[in-house]
C-alpha cells in the first residue's frame, strides 16, 4: 500500500472531509496538533493521533466501491505499524458503527473507565463521540 501524507493544504483534503462526512464520521478536530493522516493510492483515508505510548486511531474510511475488499483492513495494519514506529504500544479507537470491522482487525472492546488519561483528554473521547460509542483497543508489537 502506497501512502501519501495528508494535511489541510493538500488538494485531497476536501475529498477526505467529504468522505468522512458522507460516512457520518466526525471532522471537528482534524486540525488539532499531533494528528497524522494519509491517503492510499486507492483512495482509502486514515490516521491517528500519537499520545505518548498510546495512539488514537482516527478516520478510517474507504470509498463505497472498495468496502469489503480488504483495503480498509490494510490501512488499519499500516497505521498500526506506523504507530509502533513512532513509539506507541497500544492503539485505541471509538466507533459508533464499525465495532465488528475493528474486532476482525484484532481490537477488543474496552470499558471507557479503563481509558488512559491521554485518551480521555482528547476531544473525540471527551465530547465528539457519544458515550454509546464502542471503545476498543489493540496492543501493538514492535
Amino acid at each position: 500500500m502506497t501512502l501519501a501524507g495528508l494535511t489541510p493544504a493538500d488538494p485531497e483534503w476536501s475529498d477526505f472531509l467529504s468522505a468522512l462526512t458522507n460516512a457520518g464520521l466526525p471532522i471537528d478536530d482534524l486540525t488539532d496538533e499531533g494528528q497524522f493522516f494519509v491517503v492510499s493510492e486507492t483512495g482509502v483515508f486514515g490516521g491517528f493521533a500519537l499520545l505518548g505510548s498510546d495512539a488514537l486511531l482516527r478516520s478510517i474510511v474507504a470509498p463505497p466501491s472498495l468496502r469489503g475488499t480488504g483495503e480498509g483492513r490494510r490501512m488499519v495494519e499500516v497505521l498500526c505499524r506506523r504507530a509502533v514506529e513512532q513509539g506507541a504500544s497500544t492503539v485505541w479507537l471509538l466507533t459508533t458503527g464499525a465495532a465488528d470491522f475493528f474486532s476482525s482487525c484484532g481490537f477488543v472492546d474496552t470499558s471507557r473507565d479503563d481509558a488512559p488519561n491521554a485518551i480521555r483528554e482528547t476531544k473525540q473521547f471527551s465530547g465528539i463521540c457519544p458515550g454509546t460509542a464502542s471503545f476498543m483497543h489493540r496492543r501493538l508489537v514492535a
